[in-house]
């Protein structure tokens, strides 16, 4: 553990899923109570854990998603811009819904602009400022990202989701934790909301990494994002890098349970992607 955390420092990634926040089969519908319950969980675990640092993130869902499926903008290859501008607008729109919860409920948060600053190549982050993430958290505000729309140099332009933006920011900034709140509880062997006998994984380590994504590869469609399988082999990749890392998926529609993963580091509910088995 580092020194830091002995007195009550912990530096935490939360991202708050599009399938949480919005109405993923309605084009841009907002869950409003949801994601103001959200905001006001968070601002109770900052008032609770005042070591806590906190890099705020959140999916597209309905708004960004809708957008770049019409446009084939996680393509790449556009011959009319348009649908790039019109999915970087929906999701500007959706992360001011979220910025203005956050701020009523008196959480400190300023949004930062992905694509403002993201280069990719090949739909992967290459290039992205890091230092406002790093000058905002000095200052005790928690910084805002969102998946967004990125230039690309080889495809012209791409999606970015908030699962590689955070694992770049993690690269720098070396969170002890990354707490994913989507739908549902965690990691299934198949889609929970599809099959009702799909199984909740508890952990996800090199011991049975294979077999999870073996699972994953048949189980999950796929959004424009790449879907779970590209979410989990991504965070397990960076779990390797950082072996003290731990990435955790939870639910967000369980009351109360937001606040209670950021709240405690032993926090044990969802799954766990970790490098060593417990």
């Amino acid at each position: 553990m580092c020194p830091e955390q002995t007195i009550g420092r912990e530096r935490v990634f939360l991202k708050l899923g599009g399938s949480l926040i919005t109405d993923k089969r309605r084009e841009e519908t907002p869950r409003l109570e949801v994601i103001q319950r959200l905001a006001r969980e968070i601002r109770s675990a900052l008032a609770d854990r005042p070591g806590l640092q906190l890099v705020l993130g959140h999916g597209s869902g309905s708004y960004g998603h809708f957008r770049a499926k019409r446009y084939n903008v996680h393509k790449g290859h556009l011959a009319d811009w348009r649908g790039y501008a019109e999915t970087a607008a929906a999701a500007q729109r959706l992360n001011r819904l979220v910025t203005e919860a956050l701020l009523e409920a008196g959480v400190w948060a300023v949004s930062l602009q992905p694509s403002a600053s993201a280069r990719c190549w090949e739909g992967e982050l290459l290039e992205m400022a890091i230092e406002p993430v790093e000058r905002l958290l000095e200052r005790g505000i928690v910084p805002l990202v969102y998946g967004d729309v990125a230039l690309d140099a080889a495809r012209g332009c791409t999606i970015l989701s908030t699962e590689q933006i955070f694992t770049y920011l993690a690269r720098a900034l070396r969170p002890s934790r990354i707490l994913l709140a989507g739908e549902v509880e965690g990691v299934f062997t198949a889609d929970p909301l599809r099959e009702p006998g799909a199984r909740l994984i508890p952990e996800i380590t090199p011991r049975n990494y294979a077999e999870v994504e073996r699972a994953l590869s048949t189980s999950f469609g796929v959004d424009v994002t790449g879907g779970m399988l590209s979410k989990v082999q991504g965070l397990y990749r960076l779990v390797l890098e950082q072996p003290d890392l731990h990435v955790r998926l939870i639910t967000g529609r369980k009351e109360g349970l937001v606040y209670r993963a950021l709240v405690d580091p032993a926090f044990a509910e969802g799954t766990v992607i970790r490098y060593e088995a417990s």
